[in-house]
Parts: structure tokens; C-alpha cells; sequence
């Protein structure tokens, strides 16, 4: 294999040091040597500019594109994969070579990016998300229709289960069909119609069952918990993450930190769902006054989960909001009190522990996958963090430049 040196610049390794002069030597798809004065048979002058690893979104849904139902109601069903590779596209564009998704994706979008079919972040995917009738992935509406935003199909089972025997047999189907995370609603939420963000949704033995199942296997469950007893219902079942996180009080905070349950905060969904209904799009009412009560709770409630030693991963919800503006989560998660090196830290090591790759990715080391983010400015910068992006390689290959 040709062994090319990226040559001249600065590195930020992931571990929240700051960035420092060093070369950076890969060997196909692996970085093989870290340091000063490397040699190589390629070299790329990346002098002035800094390398960071590739970056992770642990919360994505890659088929969704925005909250227009109307607009959604009149696509064709297979229009929906085509526009997730676009948007895998997009997020790739960002600097993001790895992502989660939380509900959407299936195997097949994610064999189609492994195999090279399409241009994206590696995924690993939940494929649905497991609701309570009535809770927050349960699309019935008062008028009697039904409306989900990820319809079922072969390959992307429904989510919807009561009681232990059916949370249980979810869980299985989840993992029959590719599933490499297992997500729940443990409480209601902003954009479903029927239930309040500040309720808890399944029975802490349900909850256990899907844990128990998902380990069986090797498996770890995200849960969409908005509210204190939804949260701490979710840590004391063993849940590996919480998504949103929205409402935490002191004993979810204290409890999330004693277990080492990590936090997902995705502070970008209600950013941009406020902006996107002042720029026009038709928005549920009930989601939209939902989101406006939420936006300032959400961000203390990050804030106060920093300081209290929670771990933290970035996630911006994207699907949610748009595909592209990924980078905008790390600008929300500085403005809630976290230092730009432990922002950095949350979208490389801490993600990639987080989603259990982290002896493969997640930071600038021999050994590691060669993902790489060349940006020309302040890496620290994150309102101009995009724009300052002038390749992104991925396996030791340049995926996006310009």
C-alpha cells in the first residue's frame, strides 16, 4: 500500500489536548505513526491548517428530511432512500465519517454505504424506534389517520409494543433485521401529537426486558427521554445513552453520573425547529408551543449535566433538522457552558466510546482508522468550523474537498 504523509500541519488527536505541530503517516486505510519529521511516499502540505479525526453524530435519521407532513405525504414511498443518500452525502461533507441512527436507516442503507454503493458516514442503526401505544413513536392522530414519520416495512419492523411479552419479541425482530442499537421512548415528546414530553412511557420491567434482550446480543439501547422519571427509568434499566436529556433534575443528574450513562443532547432539534416555523415551514402547533417551552430548560439542563461530570456525546437530530447543519450542535453545546476542547472531545473519543468503536476510530493514533478533517482556522471556531473544512478523508481516502 502507498504510505502518504500529511505534512506541516497541526493535530488535534481527540483526547481534548490542544492541537500541536506533528506529521500524520498512514498506510492505506490506517494511520501507522504520529510525530515530527515523518516520511513518506506521498505527501499532502497541510501546512497552517489542522487535522482533527472524523467526527461522529450519534443521532441521525438519515431518511427523514424535515417536518413538512404535507410535503411528506405526497412523496413516493421509495423517494425516502434516495433522499438519504443525499443526505448521507451531506453529512459526510461536515467532517462526520460515523453516525447513529436512531430511526430510519435499515440494512440496506447500511450494507450500501459499507460496500461503497454510496457516499456517507459508516452507520450504525437502530432501524425503528420501540413506543408504547399512545407514546412517541405511535402516529395515530385525533382524526383517526394514522401518520408515522418511518413507515414499517420488510427490513424496518413497527415499533409499537406493550407489556413484556411484546417489548420483548420487538427487541428480537429489531435484531433480526440488522439493528446494532436498540432505541425506546422512555417519555412523550415535542413532535408526536398525543403525548407530553414531561410523562414517562413503559414500566421500568419493560424497560428491563429490552435492555436484557439487547445485551443478549451483544447490544446496548439508546433511550428518547425528555423527563425525570423517564430518564432515571432508563439509567436504573442499564440504558447505555440518553437522547435529548431535555428536562434533567439534580437526581437524574446525579444518577446519570454515578452510572456513567452517557448524554446525548441534540440542542440543535429545537434550535432549528423554532427557526424553520419562523421561516415559514407547517409545523404541528402542538410540537411548535411543545419546542418553545423546552429550548431554554433544555440547554441549563446541559449545561448543568457538564458540570457535573455527565458523559457527554454530540448528536444533533438531523432529519429533525437539516441535513448539512450538523456542525451547528457544536456551536449550541459551547453556549451551554462546555470548554471548545471538550466539545471537540464529545464529537470524536467520547462518541466513538460512546458507540463502542473507540479502539478503531475516534482519535489520531497508530492503529486507528485513517479519518481525517483537514480545516484551514481555528478548529476552536465552530461558527466557521464548516466553512473552514477543505477535505475530509475517510479510510485514508479523500471523500469530500474542495
Amino acid at each position: 500500500m502507498t504510505r502518504t504523509l500529511f505534512r506541516g500541519g497541526s493535530v488535534f488527536d481527540g483526547t481534548g489536548a490542544p492541537p500541536v505541530p506533528a506529521d500524520v503517516l498512514i498506510d492505506g486505510s490506517r494511520i501507522t505513526e504520529v510525530g515530527p519529521d515523518l516520511t513518506g511516499e506521498v505527501t499532502i502540505d497541510v501546512t497552517g491548517k489542522t487535522l482533527l479525526p472524523g467526527m461522529f453524530d450519534c443521532h441521525v435519521h438519515v431518511t427523514g428530511s424535515g417536518l413538512d407532513l404535507p410535503t411528506r405525504l405526497e412523496l413516493p414511498f421509495s423517494y425516502q432512500f434516495y433522499a438519504a443518500m443525499r443526505n448521507l452525502d451531506a453529512t459526510l461533507a461536515c467532517g462526520i465519517t460515523s453516525a447513529r441512527d436512531a430511526e430510519g436507516a435499515d440494512l440496506g442503507i447500511q450494507l450500501a454505504q459499507e460496500r461503497g454503493d454510496i457516499k456517507g458516514p459508516r452507520l450504525q442503526i437502530a432501524i425503528s424506534m420501540i413506543s408504547q401505544t399512545g407514546g412517541h413513536g405511535d402516529g395515530w392522530r385525533a382524526s383517526g389517520n394514522h401518520f408515522l414519520y418511518s413507515l414499517p416495512y420488510p427490513g424496518r419492523p413497527d415499533g409499537i409494543a406493550d407489556g413484556p411479552d411484546e417489548v420483548r419479541r420487538k427487541v428480537r425482530e429489531l435484531l433480526r433485521a440488522g439493528a446494532g442499537v436498540i432505541k425506546v421512548c422512555t417519555t412523550g415528546g415535542v413532535l408526536s401529537s398525543r403525548d407530553d414530553p414531561r410523562h414517562r412511557q413503559f414500566s421500568p420491567a419493560e424497560l428491563s426486558i429490552m435492555v436484557e434482550e439487547a445485551a443478549a446480543q451483544g447490544r446496548s439501547v439508546m433511550a428518547h427521554a425528555t423527563s425525570p422519571e423517564g430518564i432515571m427509568n432508563a439509567v436504573r434499566a442499564g440504558a447505555r445513552s440518553i437522547e435529548h436529556g431535555t428536562i434533567l433534575d439534580d437526581a437524574a443528574i446525579e444518577l446519570m453520573a454515578q452510572a456513567g450513562t452517557w448524554l446525548v443532547p441534540t440542542l440543535s432539534a429545537g434550535h432549528f425547529l423554532l427557526r424553520m416555523a419562523d421561516e415559514g415551514m407547517r409545523i404541528s402547533p402542538n410540537a411548535l408551543a411543545k419546542a418553545r417551552q423546552m429550548t431554554d430548560v433544555h440547554r441549563e439542563s446541559v449545561a448543568r449535566a457538564y458540570a457535573a461530570g455527565v458523559k457527554i456525546a454530540m448528536g444533533t437530530d438531523s432529519g429533525v433538522t437539516p441535513h448539512g447543519e450538523n456542525l451547528t450542535e457544536l456551536q449550541l453545546m459551547a453556549q451551554a457552558g462546555m470548554s471548545p476542547a471538550d466539545v471537540l472531545v464529545a464529537a470524536t473519543s467520547s462518541a466513538a466510546e460512546l458507540l463502542g468503536v473507540a479502539d478503531d476510530r475516534g482519535t489520531i493514533a497508530p492503529g486507528k482508522r485513517a479519518d481525517l478533517v483537514v480545516v484551514d482556522g481555528d478548529p476552536y471556531d465552530f461558527a466557521a468550523l464548516k466553512g473552514a473544512i477543505t477535505d475530509v478523508y475517510q479510510d485514508g481516502v479523500r471523500v469530500h474537498g474542495r
